[in-house]
């Protein structure tokens, strides 16, 4: 990976801490062909970013930055997110009532939903939001309090959707998942939003990439026997999300195609 922009070494770091929790100077080194001195620049601006804490011969993923930047996150796993949002937006009809979490997958969903009619979105993600802002969608937002790192609203708003009657679909990104708990955050004020979301939805469904298969996480919002379907990429191992088949779960396999067409 020699001669990486530092933008793109430093998105790679995110992901790396997201995958494994901890990166090493020396490892980072080998991996990207630079210096020493340039990869602890690279991880002091992170650090000042809250993304990450530096300790001894590396660093380790920041407190409370577990989903990291959400701009890092848009672009990491581009053509898949995009496929996948695209398979989930052609099961909206016009004039739905639905909710999108604020995962960087539903953040392509809102931007394939901007031609729908009469069609009412309930997300607390603000960069979905503001994809919809100026289509004829309905936009509502819940309310709460600004969670930077995934540029979200959170807090727990009751039963404010839940008793304004019930929206027929809802879409989610997930931290991981599992047969035993379902759809999984790792973060406490997250998980609280999508299992107020995910009350109110009569269908469910889990939107993730391949990568997100075998996380770890913390916390269930939506437990297996209530999930529609889940859809994600043709990277996904063929067995590897077999326990919710078994449960009769419908599960999609998008195919991803690159920028110039074939098969990603």
């Amino acid at each position: 990976m020699g001669g990486i922009a530092e933008h793109e070494r430093q998105q790679e770091v995110l992901r790396l801490l997201d995958t494994a929790g901890r990166v090493s100077v020396a490892d980072l080194v080998r991996r990207f062909g630079v210096t020493a001195v340039t990869i602890r620049k690279d991880l002091e601006v992170l650090e000042r970013r809250h993304l990450l804490a530096r300790v001894r011969g590396g660093a380790v993923s920041a407190e409370g930055a577990d989903e990291g930047a959400f701009e890092m996150r848009l672009r990491h796993g581009t053509h898949a997110k995009t496929a996948i949002a695209r398979a989930a937006a052609a099961l909206v009809p016009d004039g739905a009532a639905i909710a999108l979490d604020c995962s960087t997958t539903c953040y392509y969903l809102a931007h394939e939903l901007r031609g729908r009619r009469s069609l009412i979105v309930v997300t607390n993600g603000l960069r979905a939001a503001e994809s919809l802002s100026d289509s004829g969608v309905t936009v509502v937002l819940p309310g709460g309090t600004l969670r930077r790192s995934s540029w979200s609203l959170v807090g727990d708003f009751g039963d404010l959707v839940a008793s304004r009657g019930r929206l027929a679909m809802g879409f989610f990104g997930v931290r991981s998942l599992s047969r035993e708990h379902g759809l999984m955050e790792l973060s406490v004020e997250e998980t609280t939003v999508k299992r107020r979301l995910a009350a109110a939805c009569t269908e469910i469904y889990g939107l993730f990439d391949s990568s997100k298969i075998g996380r770890f996480a913390l916390h269930s919002f939506a437990p297996a026997h209530r999930i529609t379907a889940l859809y994600t990429d043709d990277g996904a191992a063929p067995d590897a999300l077999q326990g919710f088949a078994d449960l009769e779960i419908q599960v999609h396999r998008v195919p991803v195609e690159t920028a110039a067409g074939g098969a990603a």
